[in-house]
């Protein structure tokens, strides 16, 4: 049998994806922090018109969507025309199989396509499996700063 990480299908999200990839976010982001306040999270309220300038990408195992990444786009402070890593989320019983990273491979696949080879992305420094993740990745830790871990990645074409 393929491993799942085999089965999932990726692809850029379509309006009828915005209930499921707006529940996985927001269900990862709770059982993180223990709570939730849905007024955090506005962007995810309208998945398409915020993510428009950039991708917004959903991962589907058979009719289960299961994991979601983003890209938006950015200048960087030091002028650097750069793509931000959002809302990877991958549901919690199936961490650890290859899907999160899958889905970043998706990521930057779609960063080279576009010619942009700085990517950039931050995560809370105490979720030591995200920092572990992103840097297992290949990202490098920029700055810690305000209870967040500012990470970047140079990719090639």
């Amino acid at each position: 049998m393929a491993a799942l990480r085999d089965r999932l299908e990726i692809r850029p999200f379509g309006v009828g994806d915005q209930e499921a990839a707006k529940q996985l976010v927001v269900m990862g982001l709770g059982e993180r922090w223990g709570w939730i306040d849905p007024t955090l999270n506005p962007d995810l309220n309208d998945i398409a018109t915020t993510y428009q300038t950039g991708i917004f990408l959903v991962g589907y195992l058979d009719d289960r969507l299961v994991a979601t990444g983003a890209l938006l786009p950015e200048v960087t402070p030091g002028g650097i025309d750069a793509l931000r890593v959002v809302r990877m989320s991958v549901r919690a019983d199936l961490r650890g199989q290859g899907i999160g990273r899958r889905m970043l491979d998706a990521l930057l696949d779609y960063a080279r396509v576009t010619g942009c080879r700085h990517i950039v992305l931050e995560t809370t420094s105490t979720w030591i499996d995200a920092v572990r993740f992103y840097t297992r990745y290949g990202f490098q830790v920029v700055e810690e700063r305000d209870g967040e871990t500012h990470m970047t990645l140079e990719i090639g074409s």
